[in-house]
């Protein structure tokens, strides 16, 4: 199916797309676009925006204006190397303030560079290691069934709000919390507000500045507590482990970035509802997947769960300022200058990814792993540059759910509106996919860690 250009989309076909349209050549002078501001036409085409401009122009980056401020747009993995290696940029004042503060807010670890980066940036690595990827699959498992049991007795139930329940119980019990005294139900609703509404404007976004800030308020009288010895937690979770980090002089962290950086922890474990969610629709739109997985053959299981993150649309554009006078193909950037990487185009670019619309998880088979072209989650390494670190989290618990929706539970999807609007960031099935007729299925959690 060829996705045509219109507001809603639905990018899950298993057909063959003609890409020979969208091909594009490597131009050494970056060009400009012609009018003055390209704000209405971003918000208009939203994902979309950057890749069809490259395409026309038969280049991959381009020069225009967002708020009347110069700002340069690039995609393909030439240009994802130089945004993410090198050093040569930082996050200040490189996207919205608003969405900022709903996604990372002043201190964290990806506004950071340098020595400081790496030296935050190792604790998450650190507590995000497989031991406790395992440990938070296994708490997944546990809370789904428990989910499950309750399921089976709707008449539908609206998979990504409870996929974000789940989540949340999931990243507050594997942080060390006490549910009862976390309120689960309401942290879902905060992170799942934070994550819906960081890429809107005007009143809804308001109103998530105001649920960001009651987030905050509860985590900073969980990072008091346990300094203060009030909340009583285990010196390896990773509360604790947040709350006494030092910086590279030795000292805890402000009350105020500790919280950003606890918020940093368990806001992204619910925004994997989304990519389980596509991952839902995928096994929708493609029953073979699902009729695959459902006999136990997992050989391509982890090929699948890329194909989704490639494939859906999660968050467009990462935003950076050049530190520095840096040079890329002959253009110069000046300090300050503000650049965009597409990564949504950068995922859909024909040139790495043949016939790039056209569902297909076995072009995972071969690939080698490069990391500036699958970058849903940023590009680059790890610990180095500004790689999401629970980018295999993410990808743990995508196999789990794949496991669970194929294995552990029976359902039928009802019809509804499941379109894809490519102007919402970040975006989903409209629906937010509604399953019906619910049962517990007879498969097991085979091949998951214990």
């Amino acid at each position: 199916m060829q996705l045509p250009p219109q507001r809603f989309v639905q990018p899950l076909s298993d057909g063959a797309v003609d890409v020979s349209t969208v091909l594009m050549t490597a131009a050494d002078a970056i060009p400009t676009l012609p009018g003055f501001d390209s704000t209405l036409a971003l918000l208009a085409e939203g994902y979309t925006f950057a890749s069809r401009r490259c395409r026309r122009l038969g280049a991959d980056a381009f020069h225009t204006r967002l708020g009347g401020r110069p700002v340069t747009f690039m995609l393909g993995t030439d240009a994802s190397h130089f945004f993410w290696s090198g050093g040569r940029f930082d996050r200040h004042w490189a996207i919205p303030p608003t969405a900022t503060h709903l996604l990372q807010d002043a201190g964290s670890s990806q506004t950071l560079e340098g020595a400081e980066h790496r030296h935050r940036k190792r604790m998450f690595l650190e507590l995000l290691e497989p031991p406790e990827r395992g440990r938070m699959q296994s708490i997944f498992r546990t809370e789904w069934d428990t989910a499950v049991d309750r399921w089976c007795s709707a008449e539908s139930i609206v998979l990504l709000d409870e996929l974000q329940r789940v989540l949340t119980r999931t990243a507050l019990r594997w942080a060390g919390f006490e549910l009862v005294a976390a309120d689960p139900a309401l942290r879902a609703f905060q992170f799942g507000t934070l994550v819906e509404n960081a890429g809107r404007f005007g009143p809804r976004n308001w109103a998530a500045q105001l649920v960001r800030r009651s987030a905050e308020r509860w985590g900073n009288e969980v990072i008091r507590g346990v300094r203060n010895g009030e909340i009583a937690v285990d010196e390896t979770s990773a509360i604790a482990r947040v709350a006494t980090h030092t910086d590279l002089e030795g000292r805890m962290l402000p009350i105020d970035v500790a919280t950003v950086e606890l918020l940093n922890i368990l806001r992204p474990v619910v925004a994997i509802a989304r990519f389980i969610v596509f991952a839902a629709l995928c096994l929708h739109a493609v029953p073979r997947w699902r009729a695959t997985f459902a006999d136990g053959d997992e050989s391509d299981l982890t090929n699948f769960v890329n194909e989704v993150r490639r494939h859906a649309p999660f968050f467009p554009l990462m935003g950076v300022r050049a530190r520095r006078a840096v040079d890329w193909r002959g253009n110069a950037f000046s300090r300050g200058d503000w650049v965009l990487l597409d990564l949504y185009g950068t995922n859909h670019d024909p040139r790495l990814w043949p016939e790039p619309n056209r569902f297909r998880p076995e072009r995972f088979r071969d690939w080698q792993g490069d990391p500036y072209s699958l970058i849903p989650q940023g590009g680059g390494h790890y610990l180095e540059d500004h790689r999401c670190a629970g980018e295999p989290v993410t990808i743990e618990l995508m196999r789990t759910a794949v496991r669970a929706l194929t294995r552990r539970i029976g359902y039928e999807v009802p019809p509804q509106d499941l379109r894809v609007s490519l102007r919402h960031f970040p975006a989903g099935p409209a629906s937010g996919l509604r399953i019906s007729h619910i049962s517990a299925g007879r498969g097991d959690w085979s091949q998951e860690p214990d």
